[in-house]
């Protein structure tokens, strides 16, 4: 896999990671209103998790990093 393929991989982790926080938030939109063209998030989550060889456990541990970083920023602001 060359640069550009790992990194279009990582863009697009990114985004389902970004998605992720903004439903949690409440601010993105809900499965319902998702492009009937796109698989759930859940779905699409799993299948980079299988990509990538990752663990439900390593992905909880770096949503919780993710979301306590975003608070502490929060606060420091």
């Amino acid at each position: 896999m060359d640069e550009r393929e790992k990194l279009r991989k990582f863009r697009e982790l990114d985004d389902a990671f970004a998605t992720a926080l903004q439903e949690l938030d409440g601010g993105g939109a809900s499965n319902e209103d998702a492009a009937p063209q796109e698989p759930p998030f859940e779905e699409r989550l799993r299948a980079l998790m299988q990509e990538y060889g990752q663990s439900s456990q390593s992905v909880a541990t770096l949503m919780r990093t993710i979301v306590e970083l975003g608070q502490s920023s929060r606060g420091a602001q």
